[in-house]
């Protein structure tokens, strides 16, 4: 009688425990909306921007080296040694520019962006509440198996007011 309650208490606990779990494709949500073309173009504008600094940057560093080839005959050795240290010292900042200026941009992306991830995750939210969705997976390519009669990707993309062609 006692290993018959134990049973019927775990057939009670598992039952009452049932997940729901969904599956949502960003990657395709994000590149079907109409933000991503604002956010595409700014960042190209800040990418333009940054490869405008780096010519200036290219231009002072051939001014200054000019200077230093057409007076170096002139210059005393203090001279010299202080025009090459300035010359090492641009030099090495267009370096660093250049080696951040990927980082830079790639931050730029993600801060354009967060407000799609927001708006996408509000709408996931409300969804998987009115669903009863316990978990929802993101589609990739490490998930082996998913039933698309789970996937709640389309109603993500009606509820942010998105209109796709049915494939």
């Amino acid at each position: 009688m006692k290993y018959l309650k134990i049973i019927f208490l775990l057939i009670c606990i598992t039952g009452f425990s049932q997940t729901k779990v969904g599956t949502i494709n960003v990657d395709y949500i994000i590149s079907n909306m109409p933000e991503l073309e604002t956010v595409n173009k700014e960042v190209e504008e800040y990418a333009t921007k940054l490869d405008a600094d780096l010519q200036k940057q290219l231009e002072d560093y051939q001014a200054k080296l000019k200077v230093y080839r057409e007076g170096e005959a002139t210059f005393t050795d203090a001279q010299k040694q202080e025009k090459q240290l300035e010359l090492r010292n641009v030099q090495n900042d267009i370096n660093k520019f250049q080696q951040n200026g990927t980082k830079l941009i790639n931050i730029n992306r993600d801060e354009k962006m967060r407000p799609l991830y927001t708006k996408i995750g509000e709408a996931l939210d409300k969804i998987a509440k009115e669903q009863g969705y316990t978990q929802v997976l993101t589609v990739n390519s490490s998930l082996a198996y998913y039933d698309n009669n789970f996937d709640v990707t389309r109603l993500v993309l009606k509820e942010l007011g998105i209109k796709i062609e049915e494939e």
